[in-house]
């Protein structure tokens, strides 16, 4: 089969301490105020309390407030500060051989990031160009390139939205129409069943648990010795697999990985057949999809 006709198969992933074993932050911009990290984030928790705000909005301002007088807060700054964020083992190789993998097994894989931190550091990381899209928090930029205001903040909840972005193949944020309108399942460009998530704790929760119920897959990573939030997101079924967060070749999450791109092979065999079906009968006559649809919310409205 050819390349562009084999199903699609969506690896999306957290960024901080999921590809890399820090906070973004830490590695150029906290150092360049002179903060220490645990001050940093300290003051962050403070303002979050303080004003009643979302913590990532409370991140964003203290970048702002805490830059003053600096120049590391424009477009161009914070991207040169991408190249100093550091990865966990194997990952800069991951990218080009699963997706050699997904081929073996018959899938297309893609690569998403979903994230709190910022768009303009993972942006200008070694691997930005691995990616097709990236949905994280930035700013907006005044005339001379300097930050003046959030542009987005991708807070935990909120990560979920874009999971139907990459399910609907609507990649635009400022495109909510689309977003918002219906598209029957076996239409869209990216079926959730062909989602594998990959997060590390517990601001992916919402977006694990939305994947695994709608048919996907969720694996959780953790570094070094300690799985007691890994364990903990196994057993009380928020995620469907645990593994070290290290990337190299034949790892357990290569392995984990593989198998699921079997399943999601076979699955989208038979969705295929599905909509094939589907169109014949609409053709022949039938009920579409969207008027089936109208019917089941109309008899669930009356009982």
């Amino acid at each position: 089969m050819a390349e562009a006709r084999l199903p699609i198969a969506a690896l999306i992933y957290d960024f901080d301490k999921t590809l890399s074993p820090r906070d973004q932050q830490e590695y150029g911009f906290i150092p360049g105020i002179n903060m220490e990290p645990n001050d940093f984030w300290s003051s962050c928790r403070d303002a979050q309390l303080e004003h009643g705000m979302d913590s990532v909005l409370a991140y964003m301002l203290m970048m702002l407030e805490k830059s003053k007088g600096t120049n590391l807060l424009t477009k161009q700054t914070l991207e040169a500060l991408g190249a100093g964020v550091e990865f966990f083992p194997g990952v800069e190789g991951w990218f080009k051989r699963i997706n050699a993998i997904g081929l073996s097994e018959g899938v297309r894989v893609e690569h998403y990031i979903i994230s709190s931190g910022l768009k303009e550091i993972i942006g200008g990381s070694r691997i930005a160009s691995e990616f097709k899209a990236v949905f994280a928090a930035s700013f907006v930029y005044g005339e001379d390139g300097t930050a003046m205001w959030p542009a987005t903040a991708v807070n935990y909840t909120e990560k979920t939205q874009h999971l139907f972005r990459i399910n609907k193949g609507i990649l635009d944020m400022t495109n909510d129409r689309d977003l918002n309108g219906f598209t029957p399942e076996y239409k869209r460009r990216v079926p959730f069943a062909n989602m594998i998530y990959i997060g590390d704790g517990l601001t992916d929760v919402p977006c694990m648990k939305m994947t695994r119920e709608r048919g996907g897959a969720s694996i959780t990573v953790y570094p070094g010795e300690d799985t007691s939030i890994a364990d903990n997101m196994l057993l009380q079924g928020r995620c469907d697999y645990v593994v070290p967060a290290n990337y190299t070749e034949n790892s357990p999450i290569e392995r984990t990985v593989r198998l699921l791109f079997k399943r999601i092979a076979a699955c989208s065999a038979c969705s295929t057949l599905h909509a094939s079906q589907m169109d014949e009968a609409t053709k022949r006559g039938g009920i579409p999809e969207w008027q089936l649809q109208m019917s089941r919310d109309d008899t669930f409205l009356e009982s």
